[in-house]
């Protein structure tokens, strides 16, 4: 199992190192720079690809560039959700997600990855205004994560900065799995 796996079975431990291995990607990037990015790279990634293409994962079990572009616009879904309850309201409890579930029972195997690439850019726009309005005091605000324990909302913006860098090696590496 790859250290970037993230199931609702993982222990905290296996938690706890996936998350410091996506804040690791990050490195000494600026978090809110990567997340106006993405949306424009995973454009580019898939632009080159045919409909089939965008529709095959890079093997059995795994995700295609479809799949990972509709997982990219629920988890924007998730982080907007997570976003405004901690700058909202007072240590709010933030529930963990079983992203293997959603994409089995939301059907990510027939997502449109046209559409699923819109639906990312649109709520990641909105979701950057929220970042872009947050004062210093607004980001150290904390939820309480059911599996993870207190995260400040800057923690969130470097943590989904570094998920979206993961992602995108990951559509980088399905293209050359089926080009």
């Amino acid at each position: 199992m790859s250290v970037f796996s993230n199931t609702a079975q993982d222990s905290a431990e296996d938690r706890g190192q996936y998350a410091q291995a996506v804040l690791a990607l990050l490195g000494s990037r600026k978090p809110v720079d990567v997340l106006r990015a993405t949306p424009g790279v995973a454009a580019r990634a898939m632009a080159t690809l045919t409909p089939e293409q965008l529709k095959t994962p890079e093997m059995p079990g795994k995700w295609s560039v479809a799949q990972v572009l509709r997982h990219l616009a629920d988890t924007d879904v998730v982080w907007g959700w997570r976003m405004r309850l901690i700058l909202a309201q007072d240590r709010p409890s933030i529930t963990g997600f079983d992203q293997d579930l959603w994409a089995n029972r939301l059907d990510y195997a027939n997502a449109d990855a046209n559409e699923s690439l819109e639906v990312f850019a649109v709520l990641r726009r909105d979701n950057l205004r929220l970042i872009d309005r947050a004062t210093p005091a607004d980001l150290e605000r904390v939820g309480v994560h059911a599996e993870r324990g207190e995260e400040s909302a800057g923690y969130l913006v470097r943590l989904y900065a570094g998920h979206d860098l993961m992602h995108l090696a990951q559509i980088e590496r399905i293209k050359r799995a089926v080009t």
